[in-house]
């Protein structure tokens, strides 16, 4: 977890992005880190736990860090949860919660909030369109032989 918050402060100190960091451990050995990337690479998705999965499922070979924990020097957002429970490690510690990034302007409550709205309501309306149609690319892996089950 030290390691997660020095990424964290370094981040800031570098004004390469926010004050984020994010370390993938296996068997106690670190197999990858990350930081907060979004401003130093025009990338919305480039938070310190994305960016650290990523690079320790290249360095592993895998794409499940299923033997893996993952230290956070703050308590996941919405997007990067979804990442981890993509990635199936078998742990997540976090330091900092939620509410303390709101308190310093990482504020995520509003998609906690738009996740439950109807689509057609949400901040950012989204419309089904050909519905049907998509299905196919389902049947298609559905018929898929020797397919990687993820």
């Amino acid at each position: 977890m030290q390691r997660a918050i020095e990424l964290a402060i370094k981040n800031v100190e570098s004004r390469r992005g926010g004050p984020f960091g994010a370390v993938v451990v296996r068997n106690g050995d670190i197999v990858a880190e990350g930081a907060n990337s979004v401003t130093a690479m025009n990338d919305p998705t480039a938070h310190a736990e994305m960016v650290a999965i990523r690079l320790a499922c290249t360095n592993l070979g895998v794409f499940e860090l299923c033997d893996c924990e993952i230290y956070c020097s703050c308590e996941p957002c919405p997007m990067c949860l979804g990442a981890i429970y993509w990635a199936r490690p078998a742990r997540v510690y976090f330091a900092a919660t939620a509410a303390d990034a709101s308190k310093a302007g990482f504020d995520d409550s509003l998609i906690y909030n738009e996740i439950c709205q109807p689509h057609a309501s949400r901040k950012i309306p989204m419309m089904q369109m050909m519905g049907a149609e998509a299905l196919e690319a389902f049947h298609a892996w559905e018929r898929l032989p020797n397919k990687v089950v993820y």
